[in-house]
């Protein structure tokens, strides 16, 4: 029996097995990392604690700068609003490390019981359901082996007093510790273990599962399923059963739900493109749609699969960003889509995240809140659905709902873009900075491998915040490491397109000219029409004297804008008129912009890139730029 810890310091109090940081009761958003770090510090009061001591407890394995402690430090200050010169918690010890000096008390929380400990849901055993092994090594059958899991993993969500972790930290965790039990409990903070497999002998299936203390290789308990592979779904429910009866869990006998499909065929389509879609590959879209609609067309009921479609159209529409006209038919097909699923289940909590997403840019901002609201109300372990709540949302809302995505699924950095959208807004820059290189380096210790819901973008967020706070060295490295991402996933070309923007704007700052140009060149080989790409280069044009040049890039910049106004994107044609107007030094007509961009708005959270804008640098004086900050911040407060 162990007793988890709650220390005490000032108004905070940090729970260590909630993993949760309040003040005077009230929650604080933090990032795991910091909480990281005030833990080590909070175990260690008043005694030096060394730099390398905090490397390799709060980084272990993972090189990194001096500058991403120091800006670990620094954001924890802000959270407990410590000043460095007078510290009433943290102590600067000069090239030794740090000291936390004020008094703290650590006491024991009520008795847990339970097997498995979790940082995020304290006193609620966590189990992680590993892939089950094709033995007879069937191709045409390894679908089963994520097919099986997931279903698992779902049917044990509806138990009362387990925790599952999520399918997306198991498939990582097994595939870095090798599929080695006690590492992958140490790694996810489990003791317990679903492994199994399956085999087929002619048209039989034999399924087999065991939960196994992943410390000790104990089973703990086992279950095993015969029949005709045309059942697999019995089979499966089965399993569950039997599981949940020998972990003694209190919850629903397993049952074909409204969001399943009497079709073993049904179901091995939705997988399959589901496994597609996970990897945000751009050119998996196509093959998972046909996946997808082969699954409608078997069970026009089956509503995940509907789901599943819904997200792939909407990556299409995503795609069709790259021209200044989207293409809003496949958004509402999307939309469509997902409200089938609802009518046919109005419970599936994945639809109503699903609608969340799609809403929010639909421009529906209050409908898409409720929708993810519904969500976390239906799945509140599912760090999905609080990710989905925090794209809708804005401000604390928004980064507490983040929080708690990191808090579930720590190996999701794209949480930390969205965190770094909000502090970017607020003009915390240092605080922006922290958040993205942490993100930065989950995103990088993934690169190297297969990856479902992978990030990028962190680096050229990152090189715009360093950019905008004086930095160029360090902004020329970020940009350059989100240029050299060579993938075909979701987005890539976009944020490959802002980066080799970034890098023309960092050369034009050191007085690089054509540089700069042939930097802007090359994000426009991207994407041909962009205004900002098109006026950066107008500005280095006009530094070389090129104004006619120069004046045919401004057309073609203030074209695409007007493109962007007729496809419905009004915000983004509100900016890059603003752009427009800064290039051609008209700076009361650019802060005329930039107010009507933040007043009229389509979503609390536009125009969050201004205060990092290298456009907008020639308005940084002028007084109602700073009265247009002040708006940002005030509503991202």
């Amino acid at each position: 029996m162990s007793r988890a810890v709650v220390y005490h310091f000032g108004p905070f109090a940090l729970d260590a097995t909630a993993f949760r940081l309040t003040k005077d009761g009230e929650p604080l958003a933090a990032s795991p990392k910091v909480l990281d770090l005030l833990r080590y510090l909070l175990d260690r009061p008043s005694a030096l604690v060394t730099k390398d001591d905090l490397f390799k407890a709060i980084w272990p394995d993972v090189i990194v700068s001096d500058n991403a402690l120091t800006q670990a430090v620094s954001e924890l200050r802000q959270l407990l609003g410590d000043d460095p010169a007078k510290p009433t918690y943290i102590q600067t010890v000069a090239r030794r490390g740090y000291r936390f000096v004020a008094p703290v008390q650590a006491a024991a929380s009520a008795p847990d019981v339970t097997r498995a400990e979790s940082p995020a849901d304290g006193g609620i055993p966590a189990i992680a359901v590993l892939d089950f092994t094709n033995v007879t090594r069937e191709a045409s059958m390894d679908w089963l082996s994520t097919g099986i899991a997931e279903t698992v993993t779902n049917d044990l969500r509806a138990l009362d007093g387990i925790r599952v972790i999520d399918r997306v930290r198991v498939v990582e965790s097994a595939r870095r510790a090798g599929g080695a039990l006690e590492r992958i409990g140490a790694d996810l903070g489990v003791r317990l273990a679903i492994v199994g497999s399956f085999q087929t002998a002619g048209d039989r299936l034999r399924i087999t599962a065991r939960a196994v203390d992943v410390a000790t290789s104990e089973v703990i308990a086992d279950a095993k399923a015969d029949g005709p592979v045309g059942g697999v779904f019995d089979l499966q429910d089965r399993i569950f059963n039997e599981m949940a009866g020998a972990l003694g869990s209190q919850g629903r006998q397993a049952a074909r739900m409204p969001h399943d499909t009497s079709s073993i065929e049904a179901y091995r389509a939705f997988t399959d493109g589901r496994v597609l879609l996970e990897t945000l590959d751009a050119a998996a879209i196509p093959q998972a749609i046909a996946h997808f609609e082969h699954a409608i067309a078997i069970d026009e009921r089956y509503p995940q699969a509907h789901v599943g479609l819904a997200n792939a159209r909407f990556f299409e529409y995503e795609l069709s960003r790259a021209r200044n006209h989207p293409d809003g038919a496949l958004l509402a097909t999307a939309i469509a889509h997902v409200r089938r699923a609802i009518e046919i289940d109005r419970d599936l909590a994945e639809a109503h995240a699903t609608l969340s997403f799609l809403l929010v840019s639909a421009g529906r901002a209050a409908e898409a809140k409720e929708a993810a609201r519904r969500a976390v109300r239906l799945e509140p372990a599912y760090w999905g659905h609080h990710f989905r709540l925090g794209h809708a949302t804005w401000s604390g809302e928004r980064l507490a709902a983040l929080a708690r995505t990191l808090e579930l699924n720590p190996q999701f950095p794209f949480a930390h873009f969205e965190m770094a959208m909000v502090h970017t807004a607020r003009g915390a820059l240092d605080r922006a900075g922290s958040v993205l290189r942490e993100g930065a380096i989950v995103q990088d210790q993934q690169a190297d491998r297969r990856q479902r819901y992978p990030a990028r973008g962190l680096h050229w967020l990152l090189g715009l915040v360093r950019l905008a706070s004086g930095d160029l060295e360090e902004a020329s490295q970020e940009f350059a490491r989100e240029i050299d991402t060579s993938t075909t996933q979701l987005y890539a070309a976009e944020f490959r397109m802002n980066a080799c923007d970034g890098a023309g704007f960092a050369h034009l700052r050191a007085g690089r000219s054509s540089e700069a140009a042939a930097m802007f060149r090359r994000a426009l080989e991207h994407f041909p029409d962009h205004a900002r790409s098109l006026l950066g280069l107008a500005a280095a044009l006009r530094r070389q004297g090129d104004d006619a040049a120069a004046d045919a890039a401004i057309a073609r910049a203030t074209a695409a804008t007007e493109a962007l106004r007729r496809g419905g994107r009004r915000s983004e044609a509100t900016l890059a008129e603003a752009f427009a107007k800064s290039v051609e030094g008209e700076k009361d007509a650019a802060v005329v912009a930039l107010h009507r961009l933040v007043d009229e708005g389509d979503l609390p959270f536009t125009g969050w890139t201004v205060p990092i804008e290298p456009l907008l640098d020639p308005l940084r004086s002028h007084a109602g730029f700073v009265d247009v900050l002040k708006k940002l911040r005030d509503r991202a407060s």
